[in-house]
C-alpha cells in the first residue's frame, strides 16, 4: 500500500496535501482506489461551494460501487479537477498525482488534526 508521509488522511480515506498559499488538495488513496477497483465515474463539487467537515462532496463510482468522499476539513471549494472527470482511470494508475478538488480551509491550523501517514496505515490496519 502507497501511503506518502508528506500527506494527511482521513479514515474515509482521502489524502490531503498543504499547499504554499494555503489551499488544501484532496484525492483519495492508494488503497481506496485499491478497494473500489476500475472507476467509471467521478462527480465533483462546484467550485464556490462551501463545505463542511465529513460532509459528502464528491462521488467516485467503479464497476464494483459508488462511493461518497468527504470534505475533511471546512472550507470553499476553490477547484474542481475535470481531468478526472473526463478520465476517471487516471486515479486508478496514479491515486496520488490525480487530485479531485481543491478547498481554501475556513481554519487552516484544521489540517493538522488530520492523520499522518503511520495512523492511516494504522487505521487500514496494513501497518
Amino acid at each position: 500500500m502507497n501511503v506518502p508521509t508528506d500527506l494527511r488522511y482521513t479514515a474515509s480515506h482521502e489524502w490531503i496535501r498543504s499547499e504554499p498559499d494555503g489551499t488544501l488538495t484532496v484525492g483519495i488513496t492508494d488503497h481506496a482506489q485499491e478497494s473500489l477497483g476500475d472507476l467509471v465515474f467521478i462527480e465533483l463539487p462546484a467550485v464556490g461551494r462551501k463545505v463542511s467537515a465529513g460532509e459528502a462532496c464528491a462521488v467516485v463510482e467503479s464497476v464494483k460501487a459508488a462511493s461518497d468522499i468527504y470534505a475533511p476539513v471546512s472550507g470553499e471549494i476553490t477547484a474542481a479537477n475535470e481531468r478526472v472527470v473526463e478520465a476517471p482511470e487516471t486515479i486508478n494508475a496514479d491515486a496520488y498525482l490525480n487530485w479531485l478538488y481543491k478547498l481554501k480551509p475556513d481554519n487552516v491550523a484544521a489540517a493538522g488534526s488530520l492523520l499522518d501517514a503511520a495512523a492511516y496505515i494504522a487505521a487500514v490496519g496494513e501497518g
